[in-house]
């Protein structure tokens, strides 16, 4: 694996750009190794969490909540982990905001090591990993729930995506309840085991995520004006999506003619479909017809 030593630095708690998030806690390394940047103190950051066995709900909306909150300015901040923190970071770089993560490993390898382009986008687009551990460490079980402190430090809010009972992102969780942070978690279905310990979030207090615009506001971002732009786009959908969309209306179509209609397959069809029922744009009535779901 290529290391190249010289794109990493070693910033102590001395130095000028150590994050000032960080300094507040008595519990934070005292230097930090970094490749690329690290999140600017003067913009807001949230961290995106969850299970790396996750649900395609799950993926869809760590994609997305980051990306909304990525398009108005808001630093992701997550782990590169497979699953939500994967797709955390993927929205963030959607969203054209910096995202960086934060490793339980060197910063000089790419773990999971199928994250490799993942870990390259982001340094491309303005982003950072850094690490406690120095050049070299290879990751260790025990170093990921410590990681997760810096995780929440560097972040204003905790958003958790998906996550069990017993599950790492409650530490991260439990983390930023004790620096002061706000924890958001995302509802699902009450008989998923993957929304369990979202579940007992909200049940001990957390915020509910029902939409991403709940964590702007907490923020402090008015979005307002950015949705209104975003409808006059057609909401902003990937270009797939958008083409099964605009072949909605609120007659019933089925799947076989959204198919035709949209020149995709029927099994790409009725994933798009799933997609946009997800994201609470398109309803299914009877079995495989489909309407858009309201005046949108």
């Amino acid at each position: 694996m290529e290391r190249k030593q010289e794109d990493i630095r070693c910033i102590t708690a001395l130095d000028a750009e150590y994050p000032e998030k960080l300094r507040q806690y008595e519990d934070m390394p005292g230097c930090l190794y970094v490749k690329g940047a690290l999140p600017s103190g003067e913009k807001p950051a949230a961290a995106v969490v969850g299970a790396r066995m996750c649900s395609a709900y799950g993926r869809i909306q760590a994609f997305r909540y980051a990306r909304v909150l990525s398009e108005a300015g808001v630093q992701i901040i997550s782990g590169l982990a497979w699953g939500i923190d994967s797709e955390g970071h993927k929205g963030a770089l959607e969203g054209g905001t910096s995202t960086f993560a934060v490793l339980g490993n060197g910063v000089d390898i790419c773990y999971p090591a199928g994250n490799r382009g993942l870990y390259q986008r982001i340094l491309r687009q303005g982003g950072g990993i850094c690490s406690e551990y120095p050049p070299g460490a290879r990751p260790r079980k025990y170093s990921f729930p410590a990681r997760n402190r810096i995780i929440s430090g560097l972040a204003d809010l905790v958003l958790v995506v998906e996550a069990k009972e017993k599950s790492g992102s409650l530490i991260t969780a439990q983390w930023a309840l004790e620096q002061g942070k706000a924890v958001f978690a995302l509802p699902g279905p009450v008989n998923e085991e993957l929304s369990m310990g979202c579940h007992r979030l909200i049940y001990d207090g957390a915020g509910i995520a029902f939409s991403p615009e709940i964590l702007l506001e907490e923020l402090g971002i008015n979005c307002k004006k950015k949705i209104k732009s975003k409808q006059k786009n057609e909401l902003g959908l990937a270009s797939d999506l958008k083409l099964v969309y605009s072949c909605l209306d609120l007659r019933p179509k089925s799947r076989d003619q959204l198919s035709r209609e949209a020149g995709f397959s029927p099994e790409k069809t009725g994933s798009i479909l799933v997609e946009l029922s997800i994201l609470g744009l398109v309803r299914e009535i009877g079995r495989h017809h489909y309407v858009r779901d309201g005046d949108r």
